[in-house]
């Protein structure tokens, strides 16, 4: 049963960077909640993409949460570097080296929101000891590093798993490939924060296609 929470956050990865006060503005007048922010090293992802600066830039663009997503190693010697750019919520995986836990903390006294993600092959039971110390798991249903992938199926049953690991106060987030056409979807497999690239920002007429997310 779909949760009655519902947060859009487009995924700025796929914005047009030569653009982005238009893009920001004119997705944020469609009803966006937050923004979510793809911070990858090259190490851990196959992709190299923004540091603290970019996100102090955007946080100048706009009021709603930033969700800033570490795909990098060793995230706690970052985590407080983004949170003082703006970051409102801070992902980092358990997955690469470096001590996540270590980082949940430290963003945490910095002022910025914990949540844990996790990668396709990641069980949401391998991470139960996170219990207690999160505010939201992000379970991605794509392998990180590239925008456009489609959606695996296969992961949504994770949303159930970890709604009875994590108990109702911890919200669940999904990242990768989803679209308006399987956005009813995800929503039914437990699916709280949505975030979309590709779909919003790609779309002809990105304000349309998020209040068609939206209504998905």
């Amino acid at each position: 049963m779909a949760s009655q929470r519902l947060l859009i956050a487009p995924s700025l990865l796929a914005a047009d960077f030569s653009r982005l006060r238009d893009e920001i503005q004119t997705v944020e007048a469609a009803g966006a909640d937050w923004f979510h922010v793809d911070i990858m090293d090259g190490h851990f992802v196959p992709n190299l993409t923004m540091g603290p600066f970019i996100v102090e830039a955007i946080r100048k663009l706009t009021k709603l949460p930033l969700d800033c997503h570490l795909m990098i190693e060793y995230p706690e010697q970052y985590a407080e570097a983004f949170v003082k750019a703006g970051a409102d919520w801070i992902s980092v995986h358990p997955e690469p080296p470096g001590d996540a836990r270590k980082a949940l903390e430290i963003a945490r006294r910095a002022g910025a929101r914990p949540s844990l993600a996790i990668n396709p092959p990641t069980t949401v039971q391998s991470v139960q000891s996170f219990r207690g110390e999160i505010e939201m798991l992000l379970i991605m249903t794509i392998f990180p590093g590239f925008g456009g992938q489609k959606l695996m199926i296969e992961c949504l049953p994770k949303y159930a798993q970890a709604r009875e690991v994590f108990g109702p106060d911890v919200l669940l987030e999904i990242d990768g490939g989803v679209t308006i056409e399987n956005g009813g979807e995800v929503r039914a497999a437990g699916a709280e924060v949505i975030v979309a690239g590709t779909a919003i920002f790609h779309a002809p007429d990105p304000a349309a296609a998020m209040r068609a997310l939206r209504k998905a």
